[in-house]
Protein backbone atom coordinates (compact mmCIF):
# COMPACT_ATOMS: atom_id res chain seq x y z
CA UNK A 1 0.00 0.00 0.00
CA UNK A 2 1.32 3.41 -0.97
CA UNK A 3 2.08 5.99 1.48
CA UNK A 4 2.72 9.72 1.10
CA UNK A 5 3.03 11.60 4.24
CA UNK A 6 1.73 14.79 4.66
CA UNK A 7 1.11 15.81 8.39
CA UNK A 8 0.72 13.93 11.70
CA UNK A 9 -2.93 14.36 12.18
CA UNK A 10 -3.37 13.59 8.32
CA UNK A 11 -1.95 10.06 8.83
CA UNK A 12 -3.80 9.70 12.13
CA UNK A 13 -7.12 10.54 10.68
CA UNK A 14 -6.20 8.00 7.28
CA UNK A 15 -5.56 5.50 10.00
CA UNK A 16 -8.69 5.89 11.82
CA UNK A 17 -10.74 5.69 8.35
CA UNK A 18 -8.10 2.34 7.50
CA UNK A 19 -6.88 3.56 4.28
CA UNK A 20 -3.52 2.39 5.95
CA UNK A 21 -2.54 0.90 8.87
CA UNK A 22 0.37 1.65 11.05
CA UNK A 23 2.25 -1.45 10.20
CA UNK A 24 2.02 -0.38 6.66
CA UNK A 25 3.45 2.90 7.31
CA UNK A 26 6.52 1.61 9.16
CA UNK A 27 7.13 -1.05 6.20
CA UNK A 28 6.81 2.10 4.29
CA UNK A 29 9.48 3.53 6.17
CA UNK A 30 11.71 0.53 6.49
CA UNK A 31 11.79 0.40 2.94
CA UNK A 32 13.30 4.13 1.94
CA UNK A 33 15.57 3.48 4.80
CA UNK A 34 17.07 0.62 3.14
CA UNK A 35 16.75 2.13 -0.33
CA UNK A 36 18.75 5.53 1.04
CA UNK A 37 20.97 3.32 3.07
CA UNK A 38 24.26 5.25 1.16
CA UNK A 39 23.23 8.59 3.35
CA UNK A 40 24.47 6.81 6.40
CA UNK A 41 21.90 8.13 8.60
CA UNK A 42 20.84 5.32 10.77
CA UNK A 43 23.29 3.66 12.54
CA UNK A 44 20.48 1.16 13.63
CA UNK A 45 17.25 0.60 12.26
CA UNK A 46 14.56 -1.02 15.04
CA UNK A 47 12.62 -2.41 12.56
CA UNK A 48 11.58 -5.32 15.06
CA UNK A 49 9.90 -3.00 17.76
CA UNK A 50 8.72 -0.85 15.56
CA UNK A 51 6.47 -3.12 13.98
CA UNK A 52 5.58 -4.58 17.60
CA UNK A 53 4.58 -0.95 18.12
CA UNK A 54 2.59 -0.65 15.33
CA UNK A 55 0.89 -3.55 15.26
CA UNK A 56 -0.06 -2.83 18.85
CA UNK A 57 -1.33 0.35 17.98
CA UNK A 58 -3.26 -1.27 14.99
CA UNK A 59 -4.47 -3.86 17.80
CA UNK A 60 -5.91 -0.33 19.51
CA UNK A 61 -7.59 1.01 16.83
CA UNK A 62 -9.37 -2.15 16.49
CA UNK A 63 -10.76 -2.44 19.21
CA UNK A 64 -11.54 1.14 19.68
CA UNK A 65 -8.99 1.88 22.60
CA UNK A 66 -7.93 5.05 23.91
CA UNK A 67 -4.66 6.30 21.73
CA UNK A 68 -1.81 8.45 22.48
CA UNK A 69 -1.45 11.63 20.56
CA UNK A 70 1.29 10.64 18.28
CA UNK A 71 0.10 6.99 17.17
CA UNK A 72 1.31 6.06 14.24
CA UNK A 73 4.13 8.98 14.13
CA UNK A 74 7.46 7.36 12.86
CA UNK A 75 10.22 9.08 15.12
CA UNK A 76 14.10 9.09 14.67
CA UNK A 77 16.42 9.55 17.40
CA UNK A 78 20.14 11.48 17.47
CA UNK A 79 22.71 9.51 18.88
CA UNK A 80 22.50 10.85 22.23
CA UNK A 81 19.37 9.90 23.60
CA UNK A 82 19.63 7.04 25.60
CA UNK A 83 17.22 3.90 24.80
CA UNK A 84 16.48 1.74 27.23
CA UNK A 85 18.45 -2.14 26.08
CA UNK A 86 19.71 0.05 22.83
CA UNK A 87 23.03 0.95 22.23
CA UNK A 88 23.73 5.01 22.48
CA UNK A 89 27.28 6.11 21.44
CA UNK A 90 27.23 9.23 20.77
CA UNK A 91 28.78 8.49 17.59
CA UNK A 92 32.44 7.88 19.11
CA UNK A 93 34.23 4.53 19.36
CA UNK A 94 34.68 5.07 23.25
CA UNK A 95 31.13 4.29 24.04
CA UNK A 96 30.45 1.76 20.81
CA UNK A 97 28.59 -1.36 22.07
CA UNK A 98 27.49 1.05 24.93
CA UNK A 99 24.17 -0.45 26.13
CA UNK A 100 21.78 2.21 27.64
CA UNK A 101 19.97 0.51 30.93
CA UNK A 102 17.12 3.06 31.18
CA UNK A 103 15.26 5.42 28.55
CA UNK A 104 15.87 9.40 28.61
CA UNK A 105 13.03 11.13 29.86
CA UNK A 106 11.63 12.14 26.28
CA UNK A 107 11.64 8.65 24.94
CA UNK A 108 9.70 7.42 27.86
CA UNK A 109 7.32 10.66 26.51
CA UNK A 110 7.02 9.94 23.01
CA UNK A 111 6.30 5.91 23.85
CA UNK A 112 3.62 7.12 26.35
CA UNK A 113 2.05 8.51 23.76
CA UNK A 114 2.22 5.71 20.94
CA UNK A 115 4.97 7.04 19.00
CA UNK A 116 6.68 4.42 16.80
CA UNK A 117 11.00 5.11 17.54
CA UNK A 118 12.06 3.58 14.15
CA UNK A 119 16.21 3.92 14.78
CA UNK A 120 19.16 6.03 16.08
CA UNK A 121 20.82 8.65 13.80
CA UNK A 122 24.52 9.64 13.09
CA UNK A 123 25.87 12.78 14.40
CA UNK A 124 28.93 14.85 15.07
CA UNK A 125 31.10 12.88 17.96
CA UNK A 126 29.63 13.75 21.18
CA UNK A 127 27.60 16.11 19.28
CA UNK A 128 30.63 18.70 18.92
CA UNK A 129 30.54 19.91 15.40
CA UNK A 130 28.89 21.81 12.48
CA UNK A 131 28.96 19.33 9.90
CA UNK A 132 28.52 15.56 11.10
CA UNK A 133 32.21 15.02 9.09
CA UNK A 134 33.41 14.21 12.67
CA UNK A 135 31.02 11.06 13.06
CA UNK A 136 33.12 7.78 14.18
CA UNK A 137 30.98 5.74 12.04
CA UNK A 138 31.83 8.07 8.64
CA UNK A 139 30.09 11.51 6.94
CA UNK A 140 26.28 11.90 6.58
CA UNK A 141 25.41 12.65 3.09
CA UNK A 142 23.08 15.90 2.32
CA UNK A 143 20.34 14.09 0.61
CA UNK A 144 19.62 16.93 -2.42
CA UNK A 145 23.37 16.77 -3.08
CA UNK A 146 25.33 13.98 -1.51
CA UNK A 147 28.99 16.03 -1.97
CA UNK A 148 27.30 18.17 0.48
CA UNK A 149 27.20 18.04 4.35
CA UNK A 150 24.14 18.16 6.24
CA UNK A 151 25.50 20.08 9.07
CA UNK A 152 25.97 19.36 12.19
CA UNK A 153 25.87 17.99 15.38
CA UNK A 154 22.64 17.00 14.80
CA UNK A 155 22.91 15.74 10.69
CA UNK A 156 21.49 12.34 10.76
CA UNK A 157 18.07 13.22 12.38
CA UNK A 158 17.59 16.53 9.54
CA UNK A 159 18.54 14.06 6.90
CA UNK A 160 16.30 11.53 8.15
CA UNK A 161 13.14 14.03 8.17
CA UNK A 162 14.67 15.81 4.63
CA UNK A 163 14.86 12.30 3.29
CA UNK A 164 11.51 10.75 4.31
CA UNK A 165 12.85 8.17 6.24
CA UNK A 166 10.08 9.10 9.90
CA UNK A 167 7.95 11.90 9.98
CA UNK A 168 9.85 13.63 12.79
CA UNK A 169 12.91 13.26 14.52
CA UNK A 170 14.59 14.45 17.75
CA UNK A 171 18.18 16.12 17.64
CA UNK A 172 20.07 18.29 20.49
CA UNK A 173 21.33 21.95 20.19
CA UNK A 174 24.24 22.91 22.15
CA UNK A 175 25.31 26.05 19.77
CA UNK A 176 23.30 25.44 16.35
CA UNK A 177 23.17 21.47 16.19
CA UNK A 178 19.56 21.52 15.28
CA UNK A 179 18.99 24.86 13.61
CA UNK A 180 21.83 24.58 11.47
CA UNK A 181 21.35 21.20 9.88
CA UNK A 182 17.79 22.30 9.41
CA UNK A 183 18.77 25.05 7.57
CA UNK A 184 21.05 23.08 5.37
CA UNK A 185 18.15 20.41 4.28
CA UNK A 186 15.45 22.52 4.11
CA UNK A 187 13.18 21.43 7.11
CA UNK A 188 12.24 23.20 10.34
CA UNK A 189 14.71 22.87 13.32
CA UNK A 190 13.94 24.22 16.83
CA UNK A 191 15.65 24.59 20.20
CA UNK A 192 13.35 25.69 22.75
CA UNK A 193 13.58 26.99 25.52
CA UNK A 194 16.95 26.16 28.02
CA UNK A 195 14.56 24.19 30.57
CA UNK A 196 11.51 23.48 28.62
CA UNK A 197 12.73 19.38 27.82
CA UNK A 198 14.09 17.68 30.08
CA UNK A 199 17.89 16.63 29.51
CA UNK A 200 17.63 13.25 31.51
CA UNK A 201 19.08 10.55 29.61
CA UNK A 202 21.24 12.57 27.12
CA UNK A 203 24.35 12.10 27.14
CA UNK A 204 26.02 15.91 27.98
CA UNK A 205 28.38 18.08 26.35
CA UNK A 206 27.67 20.99 27.34
CA UNK A 207 25.06 21.13 30.41
CA UNK A 208 24.23 24.90 30.84
CA UNK A 209 23.71 25.07 26.43
CA UNK A 210 22.17 21.52 25.49
CA UNK A 211 18.42 21.41 24.71
CA UNK A 212 16.72 18.64 22.97
CA UNK A 213 14.05 20.23 20.04
CA UNK A 214 12.67 18.43 16.62
CA UNK A 215 12.97 18.72 13.67
CA UNK A 216 9.89 18.53 11.02
CA UNK A 217 8.42 19.34 7.55
CA UNK A 218 5.59 21.99 9.12
CA UNK A 219 4.55 23.81 12.21
CA UNK A 220 1.87 21.82 13.36
CA UNK A 221 4.12 18.15 13.75
CA UNK A 222 6.81 19.95 15.17
CA UNK A 223 4.50 22.06 17.93
CA UNK A 224 2.75 18.30 18.49
CA UNK A 225 6.01 16.65 19.23
CA UNK A 226 7.01 19.24 21.63
CA UNK A 227 3.72 19.49 23.50
CA UNK A 228 4.58 16.00 24.00
CA UNK A 229 8.30 16.17 25.25
CA UNK A 230 8.53 19.28 26.79
CA UNK A 231 7.49 20.14 30.61
CA UNK A 232 8.93 19.53 34.03
CA UNK A 233 10.69 16.78 35.18
CA UNK A 234 12.20 15.05 38.62
CA UNK A 235 15.08 13.26 37.36
CA UNK A 236 16.57 17.03 35.83
CA UNK A 237 16.65 20.24 38.13
CA UNK A 238 16.94 22.46 35.59
CA UNK A 239 13.65 21.74 34.03
CA UNK A 240 10.74 24.55 34.51
CA UNK A 241 8.01 24.40 36.85
CA UNK A 242 6.12 26.37 34.01
CA UNK A 243 3.08 24.26 32.69
CA UNK A 244 3.47 23.01 28.81
CA UNK A 245 0.43 24.49 26.42
CA UNK A 246 -1.27 23.09 23.95
CA UNK A 247 0.98 24.32 21.30
CA UNK A 248 -0.57 22.24 18.67
CA UNK A 249 -4.00 23.31 18.94
CA UNK A 250 -3.01 26.88 20.04
CA UNK A 251 -1.24 27.21 16.67
CA UNK A 252 -4.02 25.33 14.72
CA UNK A 253 -6.81 28.02 15.96
CA UNK A 254 -4.80 30.56 15.48
CA UNK A 255 -5.55 34.56 14.02
CA UNK A 256 -4.30 35.27 10.65
CA UNK A 257 -4.63 38.83 11.92
CA UNK A 258 -1.84 39.17 14.35
CA UNK A 259 0.71 41.28 13.95
CA UNK A 260 3.99 41.22 15.06
CA UNK A 261 7.09 43.23 16.10
CA UNK A 262 10.26 42.14 14.95
CA UNK A 263 14.01 43.39 14.74
CA UNK A 264 16.48 42.59 13.04
CA UNK A 265 20.93 43.24 13.35
CA UNK A 266 22.02 44.87 10.02
CA UNK A 267 25.26 44.31 11.12
CA UNK A 268 24.33 39.86 11.17
CA UNK A 269 23.04 40.21 7.85
CA UNK A 270 25.32 42.12 6.02
CA UNK A 271 28.30 40.30 7.45
CA UNK A 272 31.29 40.20 5.13
CA UNK A 273 30.49 35.87 5.47
CA UNK A 274 27.10 35.91 4.61
CA UNK A 275 26.27 34.62 1.03
CA UNK A 276 24.74 37.70 -1.75
CA UNK A 277 22.13 35.42 -2.00
CA UNK A 278 20.89 35.07 1.20
CA UNK A 279 21.12 38.48 2.34
CA UNK A 280 18.94 39.26 -0.40
CA UNK A 281 16.34 36.43 0.53
CA UNK A 282 15.77 37.61 4.34
CA UNK A 283 15.92 41.61 3.41
CA UNK A 284 13.08 41.01 0.52
CA UNK A 285 11.06 39.01 3.92
CA UNK A 286 11.19 41.79 5.54
CA UNK A 287 10.27 44.13 3.12
CA UNK A 288 7.37 42.04 2.87
CA UNK A 289 6.27 41.30 6.12
CA UNK A 290 6.44 45.47 6.57
CA UNK A 291 4.28 45.12 3.29
CA UNK A 292 2.08 42.56 5.09
CA UNK A 293 1.57 45.38 8.57
CA UNK A 294 3.99 43.70 10.47
CA UNK A 295 6.74 46.38 12.01
CA UNK A 296 9.98 45.14 11.24
CA UNK A 297 13.29 47.69 12.80
CA UNK A 298 16.93 47.75 12.38
CA UNK A 299 18.54 47.11 16.04
CA UNK A 300 22.40 47.55 16.65
CA UNK A 301 23.71 44.18 18.47
CA UNK A 302 27.20 45.57 19.52
CA UNK A 303 28.02 42.03 20.73
CA UNK A 304 27.95 39.76 17.66
CA UNK A 305 31.71 39.25 17.39
CA UNK A 306 31.81 38.47 21.12
CA UNK A 307 29.11 35.26 20.47
CA UNK A 308 31.47 32.44 18.92
CA UNK A 309 34.39 33.34 21.73
CA UNK A 310 32.13 33.23 24.47
CA UNK A 311 30.26 30.06 23.30
CA UNK A 312 33.99 28.03 22.89
CA UNK A 313 35.20 29.15 26.06
CA UNK A 314 32.56 28.05 28.37
CA UNK A 315 31.23 24.64 25.79
CA UNK A 316 34.48 23.72 25.87
CA UNK A 317 35.09 23.79 29.71
CA UNK A 318 31.37 22.30 30.61
CA UNK A 319 32.59 19.66 27.79
CA UNK A 320 36.02 18.92 29.36
CA UNK A 321 34.24 18.19 32.71
CA UNK A 322 31.59 15.96 31.09
CA UNK A 323 33.54 13.87 29.51
CA UNK A 324 36.55 13.31 32.29
CA UNK A 325 34.06 10.41 33.07
CA UNK A 326 34.69 8.57 29.73
CA UNK A 327 38.20 6.29 31.14
CA UNK A 328 38.13 3.23 30.13
CA UNK A 329 37.33 1.91 34.01
CA UNK A 330 33.86 1.86 34.22
CA UNK A 331 32.27 1.23 30.66
CA UNK A 332 32.93 2.17 27.02
CA UNK A 333 36.58 1.67 25.08
CA UNK A 334 39.22 0.70 27.38
CA UNK A 335 43.05 -0.37 25.50
CA UNK A 336 43.45 -3.80 25.87
CA UNK A 337 47.48 -3.06 25.84
CA UNK A 338 48.11 -1.19 29.15
CA UNK A 339 48.18 -2.53 32.54
CA UNK A 340 48.92 0.32 34.62
CA UNK A 341 45.63 2.53 35.30
CA UNK A 342 47.24 5.85 34.65
CA UNK A 343 48.20 4.48 30.79
CA UNK A 344 44.04 2.62 30.64
CA UNK A 345 43.15 6.40 30.67
CA UNK A 346 45.61 8.11 28.60
CA UNK A 347 45.75 5.07 25.91
CA UNK A 348 41.64 4.62 26.01
CA UNK A 349 41.13 8.53 25.49
CA UNK A 350 43.54 9.10 23.32
CA UNK A 351 42.14 5.92 20.80
CA UNK A 352 38.57 6.36 21.95
CA UNK A 353 38.14 10.17 21.29
CA UNK A 354 38.14 11.77 17.59
CA UNK A 355 40.76 14.81 16.73
CA UNK A 356 37.42 17.15 17.25
CA UNK A 357 36.53 15.53 20.69
CA UNK A 358 40.06 15.68 22.03
CA UNK A 359 40.82 19.34 20.55
CA UNK A 360 37.57 20.83 22.25
CA UNK A 361 38.45 18.89 25.75
CA UNK A 362 42.13 20.54 25.25
CA UNK A 363 40.52 24.19 25.30
CA UNK A 364 38.47 23.65 27.77
CA UNK A 365 40.62 22.10 29.98
CA UNK A 366 43.17 25.02 29.37
CA UNK A 367 40.56 27.76 30.21
CA UNK A 368 39.64 26.20 33.43
CA UNK A 369 43.37 25.59 34.43
CA UNK A 370 45.53 27.54 37.04
CA UNK A 371 46.31 31.03 35.82
CA UNK A 372 44.09 30.94 33.41
CA UNK A 373 40.70 30.35 34.77
CA UNK A 374 39.95 34.24 35.71
CA UNK A 375 41.12 35.59 32.45
CA UNK A 376 39.16 32.88 29.79
CA UNK A 377 36.27 30.79 32.21
CA UNK A 378 35.09 34.12 34.71
CA UNK A 379 35.18 36.40 31.78
CA UNK A 380 33.19 34.53 29.31
CA UNK A 381 31.12 34.18 32.01
CA UNK A 382 29.97 37.77 32.80
CA UNK A 383 30.39 38.54 28.99
CA UNK A 384 26.97 35.92 28.85
CA UNK A 385 25.28 37.91 31.16
CA UNK A 386 25.61 40.97 29.37
CA UNK A 387 24.75 39.16 26.39
CA UNK A 388 21.71 37.40 27.83
CA UNK A 389 21.02 40.90 29.20
CA UNK A 390 20.90 42.78 26.15
CA UNK A 391 19.31 40.46 24.57
CA UNK A 392 16.12 40.57 26.61
CA UNK A 393 16.37 44.30 26.30
CA UNK A 394 15.64 44.08 22.29
CA UNK A 395 12.54 40.94 23.54
CA UNK A 396 11.16 43.46 25.83
CA UNK A 397 10.47 45.98 22.92
CA UNK A 398 10.02 43.14 20.19
CA UNK A 399 8.26 40.18 19.64
CA UNK A 400 11.11 37.94 17.76
CA UNK A 401 14.99 38.81 16.26
CA UNK A 402 15.66 37.96 12.71
CA UNK A 403 18.74 36.34 11.80
CA UNK A 404 20.17 34.37 8.96
CA UNK A 405 20.84 30.83 10.28
CA UNK A 406 23.41 30.17 8.55
CA UNK A 407 25.99 32.39 6.56
CA UNK A 408 26.13 30.07 3.37
CA UNK A 409 24.17 26.71 1.82
CA UNK A 410 25.85 23.54 2.78
CA UNK A 411 29.27 23.38 1.99
CA UNK A 412 31.24 20.48 0.15
CA UNK A 413 32.38 17.25 2.63
CA UNK A 414 35.99 18.18 2.78
CA UNK A 415 35.54 21.62 2.14
CA UNK A 416 36.56 23.40 5.61
CA UNK A 417 39.50 22.10 6.96
CA UNK A 418 40.21 24.88 9.16
CA UNK A 419 38.59 24.12 12.53
CA UNK A 420 38.67 27.75 13.37
CA UNK A 421 36.60 28.66 10.46
CA UNK A 422 34.27 25.88 11.38
CA UNK A 423 33.60 27.45 14.39
CA UNK A 424 32.98 30.79 12.84
CA UNK A 425 30.41 29.31 10.86
CA UNK A 426 28.15 28.83 14.06
CA UNK A 427 28.20 33.05 14.89
CA UNK A 428 24.63 33.61 14.29
CA UNK A 429 23.35 30.55 16.27
CA UNK A 430 25.34 30.52 19.36
CA UNK A 431 23.05 33.56 20.80
CA UNK A 432 20.09 31.49 21.56
CA UNK A 433 21.91 29.27 23.63
CA UNK A 434 23.81 31.91 25.10
CA UNK A 435 20.87 33.15 26.87
CA UNK A 436 18.73 30.10 26.89
CA UNK A 437 15.94 31.54 24.51
CA UNK A 438 14.21 29.60 22.23
CA UNK A 439 14.53 29.83 18.14
CA UNK A 440 13.71 28.33 15.30
CA UNK A 441 14.89 27.69 11.40
CA UNK A 442 11.98 28.03 8.76
CA UNK A 443 12.67 26.48 5.09
CA UNK A 444 12.09 29.30 3.34
CA UNK A 445 14.56 29.60 0.71
CA UNK A 446 16.47 27.77 -2.09
CA UNK A 447 19.67 29.16 -3.55
CA UNK A 448 20.65 29.39 -7.10
CA UNK A 449 23.47 26.87 -6.53
CA UNK A 450 20.01 24.60 -5.59
CA UNK A 451 20.21 24.04 -2.01
CA UNK A 452 18.12 25.00 0.47
CA UNK A 453 18.50 27.95 3.52
CA UNK A 454 16.84 28.66 6.90
CA UNK A 455 15.40 31.91 8.11
CA UNK A 456 16.17 32.09 11.79
CA UNK A 457 13.42 33.83 14.38
CA UNK A 458 15.10 33.56 17.96
CA UNK A 459 11.82 34.34 20.35
CA UNK A 460 11.30 34.67 24.22
CA UNK A 461 11.85 32.61 27.06
CA UNK A 462 8.94 30.18 27.26
CA UNK A 463 7.13 31.61 24.25
CA UNK A 464 7.27 28.34 22.27
CA UNK A 465 3.61 28.65 21.41
CA UNK A 466 4.68 31.90 19.91
CA UNK A 467 7.33 30.78 18.27
CA UNK A 468 5.35 28.12 16.05
CA UNK A 469 2.59 30.64 15.18
CA UNK A 470 4.96 32.71 13.30
CA UNK A 471 6.69 30.03 12.17
CA UNK A 472 3.18 28.49 10.61
CA UNK A 473 2.79 32.44 8.91
CA UNK A 474 6.00 32.66 7.44
CA UNK A 475 5.48 28.82 6.26
CA UNK A 476 1.90 29.61 4.54
CA UNK A 477 3.06 32.91 2.94
CA UNK A 478 6.62 33.75 2.73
Amino acid sequence: MSFEFSSILQMQEDVRLGKISCRDIVSHYIAVIETKKHLNVFLEVFAEEAFQKAEATDNKIKSSEKTGKLFGCVVALKDVISIKGKNVTASSQILKNFTSLYNATVVERLLAEDAIIIGRTNCDEFAMGSSNENSSFGNVLNDLDNTKVPGGSSGGSAVAVQAGMCMVSLGTDTGGSIRQPASFCGVIGMKPTYGRVSRYGVIAYASSFDQVGPFAKTADDAALILEVIAGKDEHDATTSILPVEEYSKEIRNQKSAIKYKFAYYPQAIGHEKVDPEIREAIYNTIEKLKADGHSVEAKDFKYLDYLVPVYYVLTTAEASSNLSRYAGIHYGYRDKGATEMEDVIRNSRSKGFGKEVQRRIMLGTFVLSSGYYDAYYTHAQKVRQIIRNETENILSQYDYIILPTTPTTAFGIGQIKDPIEMYLADIFTVQAPITGNPAISVPLFRHSNGMPFGLQIIGKRYKEKELLSVTKLLQQGY
